[in-house]
C-alpha cells in the first residue's frame, strides 16, 4: 500500500504528529543513548512532567518505535528502549536538535526582527 502524507487521509499523518512534537523527539534522541527508566528519563527532559511523558511513552510504543519492559521488583521498574524502527527514526532527530541548537541565535534574531515589523504594522 502506499501512502501521500500530503493527503487528509493519510495515517502517516498521525504518525508525523507524534514524532513531531517536541517532547517526543527529546524522549526519541535520549533513548538512543541506550535503555532507561522513567524516573530517569522525567530527570533528564527538564520540564516534562509525568503526565505529559507517560502520554508520549505510550503513543511511542503504539507506534512500534519504543518498548516497554517491566520488572519484577519492589517497587516495580519499568524501562524503556528503542525497537529497530525507533533507532531508524532517532537516526535522523539528533541531526534535527542539533541544528536548532546550533542555529537558535539566528533563530531568534529572525524571531526579534517579525516582531518588531508586525508591531509597527499594527
Amino acid at each position: 500500500m502506499e501512502y501521500d502524507v500530503y493527503s487528509a487521509e493519510c495515517p502517516a499523518r498521525t504518525v508525523l504528529d507524534h514524532v513531531g512534537d517536541k517532547w517526543a523527539l527529546l524522549v526519541l534522541h535520549r533513548l538512543s543513548q541506550g535503555a532507561t527508566r522513567f524516573n530517569a528519563l522525567r530527570r533528564d527532559i527538564h520540564g516534562l512532567s509525568q503526565k505529559v511523558l507517560s502520554q508520549v511513552l505510550k503513543r511511542l510504543e503504539r507506534d512500534g518505535l519504543i518498548t516497554r519492559r517491566v520488572f519484577p521488583t519492589v517497587p516495580v521498574t519499568v524501562e524503556y528502549a528503542l525497537t529497530g524502527l525507533g533507532e531508524c527514526l532517532t537516526a535522523n532527530v539528533g541531526p534535527l536538535l542539533r541544528w536548532a541548537e546550533a542555529n537558535m541565535d539566528q533563530i531568534r534574531s529572525a524571531q526579534v526582527e517579525y516582531d518588531a515589523r508586525m508591531a509597527e504594522a499594527a
